[in-house]
């Protein structure tokens, strides 16, 4: 190839992709709305009757999609969305006590390593508690990486080396990856199914399922150290990760190195659009839904076990499964740089793009003399290897590669690789095989390559666009045909070349093509854009900013993480404040309950009303036919789902009727009161017998709420849209709770026999365990001063328990639905203006003097604590209905505790009424940092939209 040649790549890039282009404007002036929106996004409800679709396998597994709309659809959303954040979000609460976060990784070495990069992050900044759970043979690799941790310590003068750990979740990539090479799509091909390779993925999905499960509560095998779990992150194909967190009660924050999440800008990676009459926004946006919908048919049945009987929570209807993390909002970080891939201006907010993650692991590196040699030996080589993907044929694949270089007249560097590269060939003066593992970072730094060729993991193509360097991507599966074509777009490298499509004709004039001047050119400067981000950091700033902090801290000890909940007090509590409290008899920890910090409904899907109901009458009539054909072939399994599948699709129509009904306020931006747990007829009836009467009040007060709330929110304008919401609501909110008071009795029937008939399903909680020994073993860590200071100031909240009590219990059967007026927010000058000085000094006291201060400070707040027990300020989606961190506790614990975070107001501007509020300057000042961070925030998204 000459290098007159470029533009075919650049056209074929185009035609393939376009990703560096913009698709077709969306014509909304000939489209009607889909309905009403909610709060946080754009629902888009389409008729099945407007589009018709049919998916083929190819031979390689890939789905070739065809689309046919049939008739006008609803707009897409264009442009970023609404904040999706509840108020128990950590707007205001920028700082994060340390935790213990367990990452869920699936995938090769590649896939593990941008990961690491952010545990290390997570741990020097905060002092987190980090475990890696993954496939066992990465074991040694994970653990090296304490040595960036070598001789450094955290906020409160711990050794961080050993707070990144490993926990084998089973699973084999070595024959992940070689399945995928045979499968390359998200469905297999007829080859596999054949060789029974499908029912040897599916029990290995079932042992890493319960592996992720064990990897949250067991102890390090290490060290014996016990663990629990406070927050989980996790990449996509581990599974687990939604389902563990429902049973636990715990946050999840997911994060990838592909796009997962549904948008206009680009197609799901996994998805051919092989042909279609849509508009090209449109098809981009349904490919994640048909992906979605295809895992979930192929591992629904698995995952729905592994709830039932390893998490012992309720399956999943087949209708729900798909397109969980979306509905949900679950919180997500993209790893790649907005100067290959920009963010989808179509993502709600709850979405974050922070760029690569990089493992600066290799700064005492030796290199191999033979290799350093050959470096110096001429011009700078090419790299070529394919990582820890398995090669069918590894002896021809070799000859094919050596033949290219030859014919391109370069030189080159050949990584054996788990495939074997090179492993018999003759050697050749301008061929150096490389055997065993160098660190990219090294290698392809400082111009020691001229250009990489590779499989296109994530890790990989990240490291080679960072050193500025030329990319070839040969795609095998997954996700790397599309960074194929992201390089390619960028002018970095030629359109991929498939791994099935590979030949010594193509490879040469890819070769010759990555080491033109443009090439060499455009690459650089991508990898100046990528040089300047700080990845890692925006990661963490991402997960922190996302998590339920303000239900997260301990009341009495706000410093640290609450872990358990006292229903006694209505307080959260630290392990070392409840082993305190327990040792001096204050309390029983026995008593106590798991303290959930986030609580996930995967069982309402939050449809509207014809939608709801459509969707529940098909499963209906599809279940009975179902199990009606059953009754023939397999007579056993046919009796017992006819036994149990059609009364429960029957419910589920009725059911989903009273849920579309119910889920209009809410979609609408109405307030809405909490739903106790229904999990028997009693608890039905009264649940049922309260949505009945409270629908009809709100519905009739909503009259007059709904337009005072707007008119609060947007003047005039928001008064005219409370009154069509009022008028709405007046017609759904009674026949919702007339729908409830028959549904809900039946709902709690049902599961409280199906809980009697699988003893399994009992509640119960592995953190409990870990919970206790925890509590027991930082009590006894601490000191007398630090001890008398937790005493005193759960001796100052005590005294409004029953106050607290009261404010839960009135907030849930509060006569109106709207919230109290608040006090108008203060002026920058204001706010760095101390008003509790007093309070502050008191509780600052000497060690010596410890008693008397915290006597001091008793007396000084006890006006504030009284005042905002009153105060029904209760975090929105605690399973514990907890009240959020309570302010006047910071003073008196500031001086006992070294490692104490700053002061934080509680609830700092949000719309709801909440536990007293700090004013002190350590407030203030948290606020204004706060604010920076927020309106830094904001500008750089503003500045990566316009790019």
């Amino acid at each position: 190839m000459t290098k007159g040649d470029p533009p075919r790549y650049v056209q074929r890039a185009s035609s393939s992709r376009g990703l560096g282009a913009q698709p077709p404007s969306y014509d909304a002036s000939e489209m009607h709305r889909a309905g009403p929106t909610r709060p946080g996004g754009i629902d888009v409800a389409i008729d099945e009757s407007a589009v018709e679709g049919q998916a083929q396998i190819d031979d390689e597994g890939r789905i070739d999609v065809t689309l046919n709309v049939k008739k006008t659809l609803p707009p897409l959303p264009l442009e970023d969305t609404t904040s999706v954040w509840s108020e128990e979000t950590s707007q205001g609460v920028w700082d994060c006590p340390p935790l213990n976060i367990v990452i869920f990784i699936v995938g090769s070495r590649g896939d593990v390593q941008p990961y690491l990069a952010l545990a290390i992050r997570l741990i020097t900044s905060h002092s987190h508690r980090v475990r890696i759970a993954t496939h066992g043979v990465f074991e040694s690799f994970v653990l090296a990486a304490n040595s960036h941790l070598r001789g450094k310590h955290g906020r409160d003068g711990i050794a961080l080396e050993g707070r990144l750990e490993f926990f084998d979740v089973g699973g084999d990539p070595k024959e992940l990856m070689a399945y995928m090479v045979r499968n390359p799509g998200l469905l297999p091909g007829l080859p596999s199914l054949l060789a029974g390779e499908v029912g040897k993925k599916r029990k290995m999905t079932k042992e890493m399922l319960r592996g992720f499960y064990r990897s949250t509560f067991f102890p390090d095998a290490r060290s014996a150290r016990e663990f629990a779990a406070d927050a989980i992150i996790s990449n996509p194909p581990a599974f687990a990760h939604l389902h563990v967190a429902e049973a636990l009660g715990l946050p999840l924050h997911m994060s990838f190195t592909m796009p997962w999440s549904a948008t206009t800008a680009y197609k799901h990676p996994l998805v051919n659009i092989k042909e279609s009459n849509a508009e090209a926004k449109l098809a981009n946006y349904m490919s994640y839904a048909l992906a979605d919908s295809l895992m979930w048919q192929g591992l629904g049945d698995i995952i729905n076990n592994f709830r039932t009987h390893v998490l012992r929570i309720q399956s999943i209807p087949d209708r729900l499964g798909p397109g969980l993390t979306d509905r949900l909002k679950v919180p997500w970080t993209y790893c790649w740089s907005e100067g290959l891939l920009p963010r989808a201006k179509d993502w709600k907010r709850h979405i974050d793009v922070s760029g690569f993650y990089f493992l600066e692991d290799q700064k005492e590196f030796m290199p191999d003399g033979a290799l350093v040699e050959f470096l110096k030996g001429g011009k700078p080589p090419v790299y070529i290897g394919f990582g820890s993907v398995v090669i069918p044929d590894p002896e021809k694949t070799t000859a094919m590669i050596f033949d290219a270089i030859r014919q391109a007249g370069v030189r080159a560097i050949v990584h054996s690789g788990w495939a074997g590269l090179g492993q018999s060939a003759e050697p050749s003066p301008d061929i150096f095989v490389l055997k065993g593992d160098v660190p990219h970072d090294w290698l392809f730094a400082e111009g020691r390559v001229a250009a990489v060729c590779h499989h296109g993991g994530a890790g990989t193509t990240a490291i080679g666009l960072r050193e500025g360097r030329p990319t070839i991507i040969v795609p095998f599966f997954g996700d790397q045909r599309f960074w194929g074509e992201a390089v390619c777009s960028a002018g970095a490298g030629p359109a991929p070349i498939p791994f099935k499509e590979l030949s010594m004709e193509r490879l040469a004039k890819a070769l010759e093509f990555v080491v033109s001047p443009e090439v060499t050119e455009a690459a650089g400067r991508l990898g100046e854009q990528i040089r300047t981000e700080d990845g890692p950091q925006k990661g963490v700033d991402s997960f922190h900013w996302q998590l339920p902090l303000k239900n997260m801290l301990c009341d009495v000890e706000p410093s640290q993480v609450a872990v358990w909940w006292s229903d006694e007090h209505c307080l959260k509590l630290s392990a070392a404040a409840a082993g305190v409290l327990a040792q001096e008899g204050l309390l029983e920890i026995k008593k106590l309950e798991l303290h959930r910090s986030k609580e996930w409904d995967t069982t309402r899907h939050y449809t509207e009303f014809f939608t709801a109901t459509g969707q529940a009458t098909a499963n209906l009539v599809t279940t009975t036919f179902t199990s009606i054909g059953q009754l023939f072939y397999s007579p056993v399994r046919g009796t017992v789902n006819t036994f149990w599948g059609i009364p429960e699709a029957t419910l589920a129509v009725v059911g989903d009727m009273w849920e579309g009904m119910d889920n209009v306020p809410r979609m609408l931006g109405s307030a809405v009161r909490e739903r106790g747990k229904v999990d028997s007829f009693t608890s039905g009836m009264a649940e049922g017998g309260k949505g009945l009467g409270f629908g009809l009040w709100d519905g009739i007060a909503g009259l007059v709420t709904e337009p005072i709330h707007g008119a609060k929110q947007e003047g005039f304008k928001g008064a005219v849209k409370g009154v069509g919401r009022s008028w709405i609501n007046i017609m759904t909110r009674p026949t919702a709770g007339m729908l409830g008071f028959f549904v809900l009795p039946a709902q709690g029937s049902y599961r409280y026999i199906r809980s009697a008939i699988n003893p399994e399903m009992e509640s119960f909680n592995v953190l409990r365990g870990p919970r206790e020994s925890a509590s027991q073993a930082e009590a006894s860590r601490l000191g007398p001063a630090q001890r008398r200071a937790i005493l005193a100031s759960f001796e100052l909240l005590q005294k409004g328990s029953k106050e607290r009590r009261k404010a839960r219990d009135g907030r849930r059967n509060r006569w109106f639905l709207i919230d109290k007026k608040e006090k108008p927010e203060r002026t920058a000058h204001e706010k760095q203006t101390p008003t509790r000085a007093t309070s502050t000094s008191t509780a600052s006291a000497s060690a010596s003097a410890s008693a008397s201060a915290s006597a001091s400070a008793s007396a000084s707040a006890s006006a504030s604590a009284s005042a905002s027990a009153s105060a029904p300020g209760w975090a929105s989606g605690s399973g514990s209905t907890a009240p959020t961190s309570l302010s006047p506790v910071s003073t008196t614990m500031s001086s006992a505790f070294s490692d104490a975070v700053p002061a934080v107001p509680a609830r700092s501007g949000s719309s709801a009424p909440g536990w007293g509020r700090s004013e002190s300057s350590e407030g203030a000042s948290v606020q204004l940092e706060y604010q920076r961070r927020k309106e830094k925030r904001l500008k750089e998204r503003k500045e990566a939209s316009e790019i």
